[in-house]
């Protein structure tokens, strides 16, 4: 764990610096197609379930949140922006998290980080998910990303805990790109629902 913090530190880092222009016009790209802050700030849960503010770029019209909460995000949802559609497509819209990363709130890979009242739906096996640190990828993502529903999420997410490596990360970064190339992985379907994400 200490070698996976270091190149989390150490990747995060070259990865931020490289990227920092294309993140700029990124940023511009999103002030200029609607009004509202570039970036999204949320509360989240991370390791041992200690909540931490995570970074995202906006994808959708500011005040959007109230309306999306309980539900999957289709590629159709009148909320997400022109640019918005385009950062979800190519998952551009979580590298802001790479600050999460280097801050030590989040790593490189990991189940990603989802929102108190999901955590509060966890039963006690699901709650393993909670014993490392979210990640930026993850098991589930190179195996469905977004076209998951939460259960199946869940047993990726529990598998990589349950037989976590560097041999594995390495694995799941190498396999990262062309699971964000799918366009089947993009996006939620909306008839998908489960009890962790549902209305109350």
């Amino acid at each position: 764990m200490v070698i996976k913090r270091l190149l989390d530190v150490f990747l995060s880092g070259i990865a931020v610096v490289l990227l920092a222009i294309p993140l700029l016009f990124i940023a511009v790209a999103i002030r200029l197609d609607s009004k509202g802050p570039a970036l999204f700030r949320q509360e989240r849960i991370g390791k041992d379930a200690q909540p931490f503010m995570i970074w995202k770029f906006r994808t959708m019209k500011q005040g959007a949140e109230a309306e999306t909460t309980h539900i999957y995000i289709g590629a159709d949802n009148p909320n997400i922006t022109r640019i918005g559609y385009w950062l979800r497509r190519w998952a551009l819209d979580e590298l802001p998290q790479l600050l999460n990363v280097f801050k030590g709130d989040m790593s490189l890979v990991g189940p990603r980080p989802t929102l108190r009242y999901q955590v509060e739906r966890y039963d006690e096996r699901q709650k393993l998910r909670l014993q490392v640190k979210p990640g930026l990828t993850g098991w589930a993502q190179v195996n469905g990303r977004n076209k998951l529903n939460w259960s199946q999420r869940m047993e990726y997410d529990i598998w990589y805990v349950q037989h976590w490596s560097l041999r594995m990360d390495a694995k799941i970064m190498l396999l990262t790109p062309m699971a964000v190339l799918r366009r089947d992985f993009a996006y939620a379907d909306d008839a998908a629902q489960d009890d962790i994400v549902r209305p109350v």
